[in-house]
C-alpha cells in the first residue's frame, strides 16, 4: 500500500507544438518568469528545467522546443533537443491548443510519441477561450489517437485547473530524492536566464520585423566594486545588417526601449539594481554554423 507521506520527485517533459503556451504553464507553476514567452512560435530553443518543491514533492520540468519540422542546423538542433527528452523522463505533458483543429503538426507528434511510448497526459490549454462541448469535442479527438494516461483541460494564463494538473502529476510519480534545494527555481545559470529575458524584449517589440535570427550572448555580468548594482553587458546577435538597423531602431530608441524592459525583468529575477549595456552585432548565417551555435550556448553534446 502506497505511504502517502513519502516524498515524491521526478522528472517532466512539457512538449507539444510551437505557440501552444508551454512557456506560460511551466511560468505559471514555477511562480516567476524562467522560460522566454512571445506569440511568435519556436521562441524555446534550450531544454529549460524548472524546479517546483513542495513539502510532499519535487518536479523538474522541461520546457522544450516546439515540435516542428527543422529548416536549418538550428532548428535540426531544437527538434533532437524535444524528442531526446521523451525517452528521459517520468512523465510526458503534450500540451495542445484547444482552440486550433488537429492537424499534420499533431500527427507529427502523436507518431514520436507512439515510437517512445512514454507515460503521456494530454493537456487541453486555452479552455477560457472555449465553449465546454468544444473541449469535449477535442478530447474525443486525440483520445482516438493515443493512449493518454490522463486529459486535463487547462488554462495557462489564466491558471484554471493547473492545480488539478499538479495533483494528477504527483499520483504519477515514484518515490524520490530532493534533487534541487526548496528555493531554487532553475538549473540554468543567471546568465542564460538574462540572455532569455533580453532576447524575449526583441521579439516582443520588433514583432514580424525580426524572425528567429536573434540570439543573445552576455559578455560580462558582475557587480562592480561595493555597488550593489549588477553590471550586464549583452550583444544581440542578428544574420542581416537590415535587421541591426531594425533593432538599434531610429537614434536608437529601440534599443533603448529593449534596454529599458529587460531591465526591470532581470531586476526582479536577480533582487538588484542593474545596469545593463546592449550591443547589436551582425553574424550571416549564424544559426546554419555549428561554431556559432556552440558559441551562443547551443550545445548539442548536452542533449
Amino acid at each position: 500500500m502506497e505511504n502517502k507521506n513519502e516524498f515524491k520527485s521526478g522528472f517532466v517533459s512539457i512538449i507539444g507544438r510551437p505557440n501552444v503556451g508551454k512557456s506560460t504553464l511551466i511560468n505559471h507553476v514555477i511562480g516567476q518568469k524562467i522560460a522566454i514567452m512571445s506569440d511568435k512560435p519556436q521562441t524555446t530553443r534550450n531544454k529549460i528545467q524548472g524546479v517546483y518543491s513542495s513539502n510532499e514533492s519535487q518536479i523538474i520540468f522541461i520546457d522544450t522546443p516546439g515540435i516542428h519540422k527543422p529548416k536549418h542546423k538550428l532548428g535540426d538542433f531544437m527538434m533532437k533537443v524535444a524528442q531526446n527528452t521523451l525517452r528521459e523522463v517520468d512523465l510526458v505533458l503534450y500540451v495542445v491548443d484547444g482552440t486550433e483543429a488537429f492537424g499534420a503538426g499533431e500527427e507529427f507528434i502523436i507518431e514520436r510519441l507512439q515510437a517512445a511510448s512514454p507515460k503521456t497526459f494530454l493537456v487541453i490549454n486555452k479552455i477560457d477561450k472555449m465553449d465546454p462541448e468544444a473541449v469535449f469535442s477535442v478530447i474525443e479527438t486525440y483520445r482516438k489517437k493515443f493512449d493518454f494516461e490522463e486529459v486535463v483541460p487547462i488554462s495557462a494564463l489564466e491558471g484554471n485547473n493547473v492545480t488539478t494538473l499538479m495533483e494528477q502529476i504527483t499520483k504519477y510519480l515514484e518515490p524520490g530524492p530532493q534533487y534541487y534545494p526548496s528555493d531554487q527555481v532553475t538549473d540554468h545559470p543567471e546568465r542564460f536566464v538574462v540572455g532569455e529575458l533580453i532576447r524575449e524584449k526583441v521579439l516582443h517589440l520588433t514583432r514580424e520585423e525580426i524572425p528567429h535570427s536573434v540570439a543573445v550572448n552576455i559578455e560580462q555580468m558582475k557587480r562592480r566594486g561595493n555597488s550593489e548594482t549588477v553590471y550586464i553587458g549583452a550583444t544581440i546577435i542578428v544574420e542581416r545588417t537590415s535587421q541591426k538597423g531594425i533593432i538599434i531602431g531610429k537614434q536608437g530608441t529601440m534599443l533603448k526601449e529593449v534596454g529599458k524592459r529587460a531591465r526591470a525583468d532581470i531586476e526582479t529575477l536577480l533582487g538588484s539594481k542593474v545596469f545593463l549595456e546592449l550591443w547589436v552585432k551582425v553574424q550571416k548565417d549564424w544559426r546554419n554554423k555549428a561554431a556559432h551555435l556552440r558559441e551562443y550556448g547551443f550545445r548539442e553534446d548536452e542533449y
